[in-house]
């Protein structure tokens, strides 16, 4: 039997239009165990989101931030066989193991990669409760573990499962699923998750964002009664004063390139020494060009006259997010 990654360089990954029935590889995506008695207690102090509220049987969005209340990493928090496990972007992994650890001091936590012992793929489309080895949870970021496997269901415009397991059971899963679905690769997860707006912390956008410039209040990734953590203050201050001027949107860009992670854009009616904005991540659009969610101004974006790269560069134009967005 193959490993992980020696199977996955077998298979053909489509990087085309985004298929009705989708099965794809999210190596992209490492993984971080955090185990322990004081474990809980520890994340707590860390993450701006309620890590109490983390069971067997549901997961959450979180945030790493800094003292300046600046984004250094996202998350998704689940638990399986009694550890937390933070499903985080492998280019962040190792740099958020390093300040997680620098902070344990006497805790009784461990903190390790444990991207090698669980592989990841993502079934999406019609097509996708079928096709899961296990029956899967029934609500938005529900969480479901059976005979080694975790499905975790994400939101989306479409059924999105997320599927964990070891690297042997989850090859013949693949094998099981290739037959029905199109193997993809890392971009069909990016397209959902921008059309879901649910945000990413890349390299280039390390403390570029706080919390609820990236909407991640209003999809339940902050909580603002769990009391402190790292960033708490400022964060806490730009909810209860209500002093947000960005915050992010859904877009499309017709572009001859595709838009970058912390890309900056433009417009004539920005008197920010900031800029008008950034791209928090993109991705091909089936449709041509390319979808994307932005960091904006606030009054610029209400103005549709933003654009990429510079204020002769290519229009945005905005799209409808899949929730609301009230008051930070």
């Amino acid at each position: 039997m193959l490993d992980w990654q020696e199977f996955l360089n077998q298979q053909k990954l489509d990087d085309g239009p985004l298929p009705d029935c989708a099965l794809t590889d999210l190596s992209h995506i490492g993984l971080i165990q955090v185990s322990g008695e004081d474990a809980r207690d520890f994340l707590q102090g860390q993450f701006t989101n309620d890590i109490n509220k983390v069971d067997v049987t549901h997961s959450q969005l979180s945030a790493y931030c800094s003292p300046k209340g600046r984004m250094l990493a996202s998350f998704r928090v689940f638990e399986r066989d009694d550890v937390l496990l933070l499903m985080v972007p492998a280019e962040r992994l190792a740099a958020s193991l390093q300040r997680l650890r620098m902070f344990v001091l006497r805790s009784k936590v461990q903190i390790e990669d444990a991207s090698d012992r669980l592989a990841r793929i993502e079934l999406s489309g019609d097509c996708a409760p079928g096709l899961l080895p296990i029956d899967p949870p029934s609500e938005d970021n529900g969480v479901h573990s059976l005979d080694g496997y975790t499905v975790i269901r994400i939101p989306g415009d479409r059924p999105r499962f997320q599927v964990l397991g070891e690297p042997e059971a989850m090859q013949a899963l693949w094998e099981e699923a290739a037959a029905t679905a199109r193997p993809t690769s890392a971009v069909a997860w990016a397209l959902l998750d921008i059309r879901a707006g649910i945000p990413t912390v890349y390299e280039a956008t390390v403390e570029s964002f706080v919390p609820q410039m990236t909407n991640l209040h209003a999809i339940e990734g902050v909580s603002f009664t769990k009391g402190c953590y790292t960033g708490q203050e400022i964060v806490a201050r730009m909810h209860y004063l209500g002093k947000l001027k960005r915050r992010m949107y859904r877009v499309r860009i017709d572009s001859t390139h595709q838009p970058e992670p912390g890309e900056a854009l433009f417009s004539p009616h920005s008197g920010s020494g900031q800029g008008a904005g950034r791209i928090v991540s993109s991705a091909p659009s089936p449709d041509g060009g390319y979808e994307a969610l932005a960091v904006i101004e606030i009054a610029v974006a209400e103005t549709g006259d933003v654009h990429l790269g510079a204020v002769d560069g290519p229009r945005l134009t905005f799209l409808d997010l899949p929730y609301t967005v009230s008051a930070p």
